[in-house]
């Protein structure tokens, strides 16, 4: 079930608002709002806001749970812009363009086969960190003697060319 909400003419330009979307896009609920209140970005106030209406929206109208919510999408979109003009130098003006966004999120409840994956994921995480052997005290010692040991049983290495390079500050 997707709830979605809406948040028109935001009055902050849509680049500045799409570098919050794009740090709590996919996250969940929880989540999202722990890293709003804690961005120090103008349009996390709103943004933060419209979440909790989404959430409040999924509670009420759907009966679903808050922990069970998280973002499957988040839009940002430029709404209208208002002309304005700036005063310059020798009678000039300069326009200016005070931009506005439209702000949509949809959030949508984990199913039960995404957490036997998110699960499964971390299991084989956990399988591969355990596998892994931790370094010891002596390990830089070990590899230090396996080089030497490679470098030993290779033997000296062989130049490409027949003739000795010279090295001469000035040629004569």
């Amino acid at each position: 079930m997707a709830v979605e909400a809406k948040l028109r003419y935001l009055r902050t330009s849509p680049r500045k608002v799409r570098l919050v979307a794009d740090v709590i896009r996919g996250l969940s609920l929880k989540e999202a709002e722990e890293v709003l209140r804690f961005t120090t970005k103008r349009p996390t106030k709103p943004m933060l806001k419209l979440l909790r209406s989404a959430a409040a929206n999924a509670e009420h109208n759907f009966n679903l749970r808050r922990e069970n919510l998280y973002i499957s999408e988040i839009r940002v979109d430029g709404g209208p812009i208002l002309k304005r003009f700036r005063p310059r130098a020798k009678g000039a003006i300069s326009p200016i363009q005070k931009k506005t966004s439209h702000i949509f999120i949809q959030l949508k409840e984990y199913d039960e086969t995404k957490k036997k994956e998110a699960k499964g994921r971390k299991q084989k995480i956990e399988k591969v960190k355990q596998q892994e052997k931790p370094k010891g005290e002596g390990s830089k010692e070990q590899t230090r003697e396996a080089k030497i040991k490679e470098v030993k049983e290779e033997g000296p290495k062989k130049s490409k060319g027949t003739k000795r390079q010279v090295f001469r500050r000035k040629a004569i």
